[in-house]
């Protein structure tokens, strides 16, 4: 069962935005913020005092950028870095020593990025698997829909199946969702011996039971359909506590958690945020292409976590 305080369909991310108003913003290392998008992106949710932005880059490329498009970041504190590797070492040392409580990516691709949080000496990572989490307000959806992992894991085997799950179920935690429902996606609802996904989804369900996987209620495998629609579960006859009221979905693999959010975005209507867990920090990652919208979401999605203590 979702909490009372859930929000109404379609203003689901607003919600949260509206949630954060009530904590002081918290503080957030902007990773190479040189283009316009991410720059602006950092302001706009200082000025909703969602964060407190340090932006860290080269101090020329960050002013030069603010010149252009005529933003004012006298306020806010500047550290100077001679490129974007440097920038991403240097935003991980700070969230590694809690100088700051989130990370942010800024004008600096994924891959750098992540090469910085990751490092085995000077990271962030925990003893779980990295992974990305789309956060979908889905117009036809009567709460939040969560799809996993998009962004990251390629092609996940069992025990990265299992670490997206756990990273998923921890960040429900901190929203508010005490119980998170997980389907566990596959093309049928039944176990087939030559798809490997029907197999991971009977091993998960079965990880979950033996207390490998804890704090949510998982079922699969289950077709789109049958995760999402509760009439489609019992035409099949598919009895399931999931049906119909998934929070989570977890895809086979990269590809079609990335197709599916996307479809749902462009196709749909739905509004997106993102974010990286299962470092020690939350990690703001948003499409080069996000609106407004979508940026202050994932960050206060981030800070969401942060005021709620649930980085596990």
């Amino acid at each position: 069962m979702v909490l009372d305080n859930t929000p109404p369909a379609h203003d689901q991310l607003e919600f949260f935005i509206e949630q954060t108003s009530r904590t002081p913003p918290v503080s957030t290392a902007v990773i190479h913020p040189v283009d316009a998008n991410s720059l602006m992106g950092a302001i706009e949710a200082a000025e909703r005092s969602i964060i407190d932005p340090i932006l860290i880059g080269p101090e020329d490329k960050i002013r030069t950028t603010a010149e252009e498009h005529q933003l004012d970041i006298s306020q806010y504190r500047l550290i100077n870095t001679l490129h974007s590797h440097d920038s991403a070492e240097t935003a991980v040392k700070m969230a590694r020593s809690r100088d700051v409580k989130i990370l942010m990516k800024g004008g600096i691709s994924t891959d750098e990025m992540l090469r910085a949080v990751v490092n085995k000496t000077n990271g962030v990572r925990t003893e779980r698997r990295l992974s990305h989490l789309f956060m979908l307000d889905v117009p036809n959806y009567h709460k939040p829909l969560m799809i996993s992992d998009a962004a990251i894991n390629i092609a996940p085997d069992l025990n990265i199946k299992r670490d997206i799950i756990q990273n998923a179920i921890y960040f429900c935690h901190a929203i508010g969702i005490p119980a998170p429902k997980v389907a566990i996606l596959a093309a049928v609802e039944k176990v087939k011996s030559n798809m490997q996904s029907t197999l991971d989804a009977a091993a998960l369900c079965k990880m979950a039971d033996r207390g490998q996987i804890t704090g949510g209620v998982l079922d699969g495998p289950l077709a789109f359909d049958n995760a999402i629609s509760l009439e489609a579960a019992l035409d099949k006859h598919i009895s399931s506590a999931v049906s119909g009221e998934a929070d989570i979905l977890l895809a086979p693999d990269l590809e079609s958690a990335n197709m599916l959010g996307k479809q749902l975005i462009y196709l749909a209507g739905a509004k997106s945020a993102g974010l990286v867990l299962g470092a020690q920090v939350p990690i703001v990652l948003t499409s080069r292409a996000e609106k407004t919208l979508g940026r202050l979401a994932s960050c206060a999605l981030a800070a969401l976590q942060i005021t709620h203590g649930d980085i596990r």
